[in-house]
């Protein structure tokens, strides 16, 4: 890899995590608590869908995740900054590598990816750390649901929304294509 690829790379990679954090940051000071609720709709997981166009949102996103999940350290979550951020970088690396599969022009498999990642690794964390008692595997199940809920949410509305302007508008093309 060039140095000018090297670079780009990482020029996008820390503007994705820039974004991701400030996006969680200014939603929970707007809103709070809506990014660290059980059915959390935190609109910065919309910019998943960067991972569709440039492996940069692999680490971006990730890197994000963990800078936003720090504030979640003095709420009393503080495996959130490792699980939330495994969950992310789980569903970032699924998503680049299903990008080309479609349905009609939608990637429809990858676009569930936050869901499912999320739903089951936060399912996990919560039922094994927050619940008292045993873990439970339908507990599992409604912690996870609920989680995968507050994701598709975000993903069907603003990550779809997100992904049709920028394909409408070439951006993929100009500003946020795969480093050369």
């Amino acid at each position: 890899m060039s140095i000018k690829k090297k670079n780009a790379f990482i020029a996008q990679t820390a503007i994705i995590g820039a974004m991701y954090a400030a996006l969680t940051y200014a939603q929970n000071l707007i809103l709070p608590g809506t990014t660290t609720m059980a059915v959390q709709f935190r609109a910065s997981e919309s910019l998943n869908v960067l991972a569709l166009f440039t492996p940069a949102a692999i680490p971006g996103l990730t890197l994000g995740c963990v800078i936003s999940n720090i504030a979640s350290i003095g709420q009393g979550l503080p495996l959130d900054m490792i699980f939330g951020s495994l969950a992310t970088l789980g569903s970032a690396i699924c998503m680049y590598a299903l990008k080309t599969v479609k349905l009609g022009k939608y990637p429809l498999l990858a676009m569930l990816m936050p869901a499912v990642w999320n739903g089951v690794i936060i399912g996990w964390e919560i039922e094994h750390f927050f619940i008292e008692g045993d873990f439970e595997f339908v507990g599992f199940l409604t912690q996870g649901g609920l989680v995968a809920l507050g994701e598709l949410g975000v993903m069907a509305v603003l990550g779809t929304a997100l992904y049709f302007i920028i394909i409408k508008n070439n951006l993929n093309k100009t500003v946020i294509k795969k480093p050369e």
